[in-house]
Formats: structure tokens, sequence, C-alpha cells
């Protein structure tokens, strides 16, 4: 029982010493300043202004009124004003020395050194209205280091420094009333203390909630970035494999036939030819097995899934099909036509597929221009729009078609170049190889 007691305590200390006994808020536990502090130096030259006031006003309420003398009501006043300033930067020293000023301004008074409001019967002294424990312009600095303490550090660290300073408070009014005196009324000072800590704190906890809010934006903006990424390559994948399944399937066959093709086969070429079929059909076994852990079933009709994929061939029924939307498009097809790999042609047909959608959502009333190049090392589309007749509608597309267009290129080896024309259209360009070379592995996300 005795130890279960003690842990109170011993807890109250170890949050004072972690919350309140160190000289830099931003190592506290979401100590980051408000963003409007960011302009501290543009506050320095106003609470300079302030304090000059205060170093007056404390100088005659310490000296006179306390009964300190002008050379120590000076320099105590200077401290509490130079707290104030401080605490821009250093809110926990600088509460620190706003509350041991008053606590050590206090002292005279307490112990019967002058009597600003005494139970003796008869006239009250001069200063009988002087505010106990803070004077006026202490009760100004009290609150505005706790204000900008409130800012700075978390809630348990600045309801901690608020219990200290009305209890401090608290305990100099006992002490002073139990040694015969009356000492002013603390009515003031609990609901301005106690108020302005609650605003900085409230404050704090905006700029908190903000950040964390900013924080949580951007983590789930990559997020999304690379679960379209992610789909995106599925996509890629879900269509490539039509065109490697087709290959392998005709190497199967390819190889199950070429025994008959020879008058004398030897065993060893028949062994061979059984051994590359045998490897075909188990490719193309694990082929499908990949496509059904990619393939969403709910994703396309059962005969979009089966249908062939696209090539080059089917470009002119696309070009037809647009223009049957009512936009005017002209293709241009330069050099001599030839076959490429079903990958190259599959991917420069998506391109040019998703080019024009982008037309279509993006630059209503605009003509645009689709031209197919081939060279012998490969081959270059180009779509090119001119700039739209009048602002597009709200798109309900998903946004990552030029993401789409990026991930094919990449996969070939080839080159993507998008960007505004200099009339104000846009343009898209690839450059797709014959022959896939290496490319990048690296993870644009």
């Amino acid at each position: 029982m005795g130890e279960r007691w003690a842990k109170g305590p011993r807890a109250v200390l170890r949050a004072l010493r972690e919350d309140l006994l160190t000289a830099d808020p931003e190592g506290l536990p979401g100590a980051r300043a408000p963003r409007w502090l960011d302009w501290r130096p543009a506050l320095v030259v106003p609470l300079m202004l302030i304090a000059g006031t205060l170093v007056i006003l404390g100088t005659e309420e310490y000296g006179e009124d306390y009964g300190l003398g002008d050379g120590l009501g000076l320099l105590l006043a200077s401290v509490q004003a130079a707290a104030l300033i401080a605490g821009l930067y250093f809110p926990v020293p600088a509460w620190w020395a706003a509350t041991l000023v008053m606590i050590m301004a206090t002292q005279p008074v307490a112990d019967g050194a002058v009597a600003p409001h005494s139970w003796i019967p008869g006239p009250l002294p001069a200063h009988a209205g002087v505010p106990y424990p803070w004077t006026s312009g202490g009760l100004v600095v009290q609150a505005g280091v706790l204000f900008l303490l409130a800012l700075r550090v978390r809630l348990r660290a600045a309801a901690t420094a608020l219990v200290l300073t009305l209890l401090a408070g608290l305990l100099l009014l006992l002490d002073a009333v139990g040694s015969g005196y009356h000492l002013g009324s603390v009515s003031l000072a609990v609901p301005v203390l106690v108020g302005t800590t609650v605003l900085g704190s409230a404050l704090r906890g905006r700029q908190v909630a903000r950040t964390e809010l900013v924080a949580q934006a951007e983590l789930t903006a990559g997020e999304r970035a690379r679960r379209t990424l992610l789909e995106e390559r599925h996509r890629i994948a879900r269509e490539l494999h039509d065109v490697v399944a087709h290959h392998m399937s005709v190497i199967s066959i390819q190889a199950q036939v070429a025994p008959h093709l020879v008058a004398d086969p030897s065993d060893e070429l028949r062994e061979n030819l059984a051994g590359i079929r045998q490897n075909a059909v188990e490719a193309l076994t694990e082929l499908r097995r990949v496509l059904g852990v990619l393939r969403s079933e709910e994703a396309l009709a059962e005969g979009a899934r089966h249908a062939p994929q696209p090539t080059l061939a089917q470009l002119d029924e696309l070009v037809a099909g647009v223009r049957g939307a009512g936009v005017t498009v002209t293709a241009r097809t330069t050099g001599t036509r030839r076959p490429l790999p079903p990958g190259v042609e599959l991917s420069a047909f998506r391109i040019v597929q998703e080019a024009l959608s982008n037309v279509m959502r993006h630059a209503p009333g605009a003509e645009v221009r689709v031209e197919t190049g081939y060279h012998p090392s490969g081959l270059t589309v180009r779509v090119t729009n001119t700039p739209p007749l009048h602002p597009a509608q709200p798109s309900p597309g998903t946004g990552h078609g030029l993401l789409g267009m990026r991930e094919r290129t990449a996969m070939l080896g080839g080159d993507l170049a998008t960007g505004p024309t200099p009339d104000g259209g846009y343009e898209v360009t690839a450059v797709l190889p014959a022959h896939a070379t290496n490319p990048t592995t690296e993870d644009p996300v």
C-alpha cells in the first residue's frame, strides 16, 4: 500500500522534470511552435514597447507600493519584462523567471514590512489597493508567459505550470493573511491566468491537429499513387499475358509437329523437341496461374477477357471511332509498315488510345493529329492537339492515363515526352524500340 501511494508523488516529480525543467521546448513531445510564431522577429518590437511600459509600471509598484525601493523594484520589473520577450523563444525558463520574481517581490509584504490593506481599525494606508500577490504589471507578464508556454508544450506541461503558479500565489496569500494582513484578492488573477492558458493550449491543439492532418493527407496521397501504379502495372500484365501466351502456344505446337516433318528424326531430336514442348506447356501453365492472381473477375466481361489484344492494325478503327464522336482527327503514317513485336504494337495502340481519350475529356473542340513513324530501330507515335475551343467539363476519369503511358514506355526501354505545345495545345510523343532494351527497375513512387 505504501509503495502504491509513493508512486503518485514520484510520477508527479518525473512529469515536472520532463516538462518544466528544460530550456528547449522543441525537445518536448509535440512542442513545435505554431506557424504564426515564424514571425517572431517582427513580434519582438511591439513586445519591447509593452515591456518598457511594464518596467516603468513595475518599478513604481515594487519600489513604492511593495516597499522594495527603486533599485530593487527596477531590477525585478526588468527581469519580468525581459521574461515576456524571452517567452517567444524560451517559454519554460521565461515562466520560471516570472514566477520567481513574483515570489521574491512579495516576501517583504508577507513578512510585515508593509501593510497594503490592514485589518487594524482606522484609515487605510495610501497603498491599500495594491494587488497581491501579483501587481497589475506582474499579472500581465504572468498571463503572457503562460500563454506562450501553452503554445509550445503539451497540455500536461501547461496545466502543471498553471497549477504551480496558482498554488504559489495561494500560499503567498495565506502567508500574508496569517501574518495579520488581508492582502487583495485573486478573483481577477485566477480567471485571467486560466483563460490565457486555455487559449494557448487550444491554439496549439489546433496547430497540432492541422499538422497531423497534412501529414496524413501526404501519406494518403503517396499510398494512393503507389496503389494506382500497381493497378496500372497489373492491367499491363493482363494485356501482355495474351501476347506471351500466344507465342508459348505456338512454340508448343511447333515442337510437337516438328518430328513429323523430318523423314527419320533421331532420338536426340525427338527428346529435345519433347523437352521444348514440355517447357512451353509448363510456362504457359505458370502464366495462367499468375494471370489468375492479377486478373479481377469482376473487372472485365467474359468476352473482353478472352478477346485478342489490339495491334496497330486496329489503329484506323480507333481513329474512326473517335471521329464518330465528333472529334476532328488526322492520321498520318511515315516509313514502311512492318510487323513489330506484339508488345510494341499493343503498347503503341494503348498510348494512342489514352492520348485520344485525354483530348476528348480535357480539350473539347480541339483538332487532333496522330502520327506513327516506322524507322529501323522501332516506332514513334505522336499525338498532338490544338487548344480547346471551350473549357472542359469535370472529367469522370481516374486521371492516371499518363502514368500508364509512362509505364508501357519504360517497360519496353523507350522514351516518353508529354507537355503543352507553344500554341496552347498538348503533345504526347513515345519512341518505342523494336527490340526491348534493359529498362530501369527503379520504382517511380
